[in-house]
């Protein structure tokens, strides 16, 4: 059974919204064969604009969940998020039955779907690698691999932290700021 832990900021979660939650949240059980003691965490965040922002994390022990969704509607942004959760769900069973056509205990991981379900699992897009690069990963601090990703034009940079030397990556957010991740 998947159980949910919503949160909310700037909104009172209500007895409809989290049986709303729930019973889509539930909906994702069908696809597997065992998952005990699964947690789903949803954050329900709203604006000043009247949007809704809803992040819900599935976190397993092979595979991670996660999807949001900004929305004016607060039900319709779960349903995209249910929707967007399902596509993962039958991407990575796709990946694993490709790679792994003998048995493997992987499999029994995710419940198979039956023919009703209408979609084809092929049909979904492959995670096939179509570029590779190697570079040298040079010591330089945040700021400067923030400049080196602007100029590159890339979403991400990976570089060396010259205060740690361990490895880290910069990204450009969604709202336009940057973030930051540091390896151990």
């Amino acid at each position: 059974m998947i159980r949910c832990e919503i949160r909310g900021e700037n909104i009172e979660v209500t007895d409809a919204i989290r049986s709303h939650i729930e019973e889509k949240v539930g909906k994702l059980e069908r696809y597997f064969t065992n998952a005990p003691n699964t947690h789903a965490h949803v954050n329900i965040k709203t604006y000043n604009n009247k949007k809704a922002k809803v992040e819900i994390t599935i976190p397993m022990k092979d595979l991670t969940l996660r999807a949001e969704e900004s929305h004016d509607d607060l039900y319709a942004a779960v349903d995209l998020i249910i929707d967007k959760l399902e596509r993962q769900i039958r991407k990575h069973k796709t990946k694993i039955n490709r790679k792994f056509r003998e048995k493997n205990p992987e499999q029994d991981f995710l419940a198979t779907l039956d023919a009703a379900d209408g979609k084809d699992e092929e049909a979904e897009e492959t995670s096939e690698i179509v570029r590779s690069k190697q570079f040298q990963l040079k010591p330089m601090d945040s700021e400067e691999a923030v400049l080196q990703m602007n100029m590159l034009g890339h979403d991400f940079f990976i570089f060396n932290d010259r205060e740690t030397d361990g490895t880290s990556i910069v990204y450009k957010r969604r709202d336009g700021k940057y973030g930051l991740i540091e390896t151990n």
